[in-house]
């Protein structure tokens, strides 16, 4: 179970913004914060508190990964060449939780972490639990034959408020995905905007 598992639409509010585009999102009907004074007016934020927003919501829209592991991501990142905000977007989208929310085998990526923990997962034929294992373009994901006649696996793959990115092939009959590439920021069809690059700043300070 996730830590975020009952009360995940506290991030939305917190930011202000639907950030994974869901239709039951409070932001939907109340865009202030949480608690009593939510609806306070808030003051400019500076540049430190401008860069941990943006980190907090894109580590939350990644199922609320831990502050350790994420440093890790960042640590990754500017190590690898080219643009660090880019690599990271990376390194998150090649997360195993994150590929199978993007197939749509599961509606939320809360939901995929725990399909993934729970043994539901093969990569190129065998089984994998580990929720952050990083996939590699070409790798075959799919659902193992017990589990793909699951009632929420069948409803989350004709959702419609999300549609399977261009850097997957999945097929839905079969409950596979293939990973065709790594893809950039702007491949990545967040519903709000994410800032990694004020991210890496708010690391690199």
């Amino acid at each position: 179970m996730t830590k975020r598992a009952a009360s995940k639409y506290k991030l939305d509010r917190r930011m202000g913004q639907n950030i994974w585009g869901r239709p039951k999102s409070p932001v939907n009907k109340r865009e202030y914060g949480p608690g009593q004074h939510g609806q306070r007016r808030k003051g400019k934020l500076s540049d430190f508190g401008t860069q941990l927003k943006a980190k907090q919501k894109l580590k939350g829209y990644y199922g609320n990964i831990s502050e350790k592991q994420f440093r890790k991501y960042y640590a990754e990142a500017i190590r690898l060449k080219g643009d660090s905000g880019d690599n990271l977007i990376g390194l998150l989208e090649r997360r195993l939780d994150a590929v199978v929310y993007r197939a749509k085998f599961v509606a939320t990526v809360f939901a995929a972490r725990q399909f993934v923990n729970h043994g539901h997962i093969k990569v190129n034929g065998r089984r994998v639990n580990i929720a952050s294992y990083q996939v590699k373009v070409g790798d075959v994901i799919e659902v193992k034959d017990s589990s793909k006649q699951l009632a929420f696996v069948l409803e989350a793959s004709t959702l419609a408020e999300r549609d399977v990115p261009e850097y997957y092939e999945v097929d839905h009959t079969k409950m596979s995905a293939k990973f065709i590439r790594v893809p950039q920021p702007s491949d990545v069809p967040y519903p709000v905007q994410m800032e990694p690059n004020l991210v890496i700043e708010f690391y690199s300070r």
